[in-house]
């Protein structure tokens, strides 16, 4: 998970916290607010959790929501790994800053926001778009949606043969 930001058109600017899931490449979720510090971001993976189930580990920079110890307690309470890469080496957490940089290209770069319900919107928009219908090339070209029902089906059949 990550941080992008941009402005409203008057002027107001806003934060974007981003979570995917490295295994499919799928948008988990996309939580926009004025702020979004450590207790949003808890209550964002928690919702997430209720419907994903809770990850083993959770890749993350050194910013201040992320090394706070309110996530640091609630993560050892879940049993969740927060594996955070170097300072200043974002190329450590690849697959989220590709994310971040289709997401600012085709959604904050593309659009102006007039308010954070417009921001919502189209962001909530664009990721069922990229989980359900853009073929990933990374995923021999099938929605990562899709491949994650194919990973859990194969699965299934795999555990009823053995």
């Amino acid at each position: 998970m990550d941080f992008t930001s941009d402005n409203l058109i008057p002027g107001k600017s806003f934060r974007t916290l981003n979570i995917i899931d490295e295994f499919n490449r799928e948008a988990l979720g996309i939580e926009i607010d004025i702020s979004l510090p450590a207790e949003r971001v808890i209550r964002t993976l928690e919702n997430i959790i209720q419907t994903r189930g809770c990850p083993q580990a959770i890749r993350v920079d050194n910013g201040p929501e992320f090394t706070a110890p309110v996530l640091e307690k609630w993560t050892k309470e879940q049993q969740i790994e927060l594996q955070f890469i170097q300072p200043g080496k974002p190329i450590q957490n690849p697959y989220i800053e590709r994310f971040n940089g289709t997401f600012r290209f085709e959604v904050l770069n593309a659009h102006l926001f007039d308010n954070l319900e417009d921001a919502q919107d189209i962001s909530f928009r664009w990721m069922m778009d990229y989980n359900h219908e853009r073929p990933h090339r990374s995923l021999k070209g099938i929605p990562s949606a899709l491949m994650l029902k194919q990973w859990e089906k194969n699965s299934l059949l795999t555990d009823c043969i053995n």
